[in-house]
């Protein structure tokens, strides 16, 4: 039976995917910072193990792969945070913290991980970014940039481990009604307003993403590697159409 650890699994993004995960036949490592949150996810999954960790925490991260009992054949760094508010008006505290938990949060797993990855000669680890990595949103604090490094952090881990057999990509989601965005879309003014401005007119779900980076996880993604997959409708690329022009204008 194949292994996946999936951070910040216990709710959103990460329990979608450690659900579909259980449903293709993985044993699960459910690791979320809140026990509770994980043990509630874990406990509705065949083959599922609860783990709480810090992921900034390189002990604390080593405890829970202990736990696990097992080096994973995939790993999938889920777990973030968003600080809303302006550059200006947001301390220094807080855009450090938004860091620590995005980056090293993806970066300490990693290590610990691909290190043991790149020894047995095989594994795939996948992360989660953001297209606000590809093109940042105003009033999104450190978010942007902590994402824009996790993208480029992949793409220098797959340099350095795809010789050994150790591929390593990310997934970049759009506007998804999940997670840490959720309550973005409680308003149904906004929802009609994003979902429109998407090419395929609706929002993303869960699901979408967590497809997404098990198929990255999967063989049949056995030639990708350093890739950063948009999973977004088409919105990342819908400028011009959302633009007004004369009828009739060839551009």
């Amino acid at each position: 039976m194949k292994t996946i650890l999936v951070t910040g699994a216990g709710a959103g993004l990460g329990a979608a995917t450690a659900t579909r995960a259980a449903k293709l036949g993985y044993r699960v490592g459910v690791l979320d910072l809140d026990g509770d949150k994980a043990r509630a996810v874990a406990g509705d999954l065949p083959s599922a193990v609860a783990l709480q960790a810090d992921v900034t925490s390189e002990a604390s991260v080593g405890a829970a792969l202990a736990a696990f009992g097992a080096v994973p054949d995939v790993l999938v760094n889920n777990a973030g945070i968003v600080r809303f508010g302006t550059l200006l008006d947001q301390g220094i505290e807080t855009f450090r913290k938004v860091l620590d938990v995005n980056l090293m949060g993806t970066v300490v797993p990693s290590l610990l991980v691909g290190r043991r990855m790149v020894e047995r000669g095989s594994g795939v680890i996948i992360s989660t970014t953001s297209i606000n990595a590809l093109t940042p949103g105003p009033n999104t604090g450190a978010y942007p940039p902590s994402k824009a490094a996790v993208g480029r952090f992949t793409e220098l881990a797959a340099l350095e481990w795809g010789p050994a057999g150790v591929r390593v990509n990310c997934v970049a989601p759009g506007f998804i009604d999940a997670g840490m965005s959720a309550p973005i879309y409680a308003n149904p003014g906004v929802r009609a307003l994003r979902g429109g401005a998407v090419p395929l007119r609706r929002l993303g779900t869960a699901e979408d993403v967590a497809a997404a980076i098990l198929f990255l996880a999967s063989d049949e993604a056995s030639y990708i590697n350093g890739h950063e997959l948009v999973v977004d409708g088409g919105v990342v690329h819908s400028l011009l159409s959302q633009l007004p022009r004369e009828p009739g204008a060839k551009r």
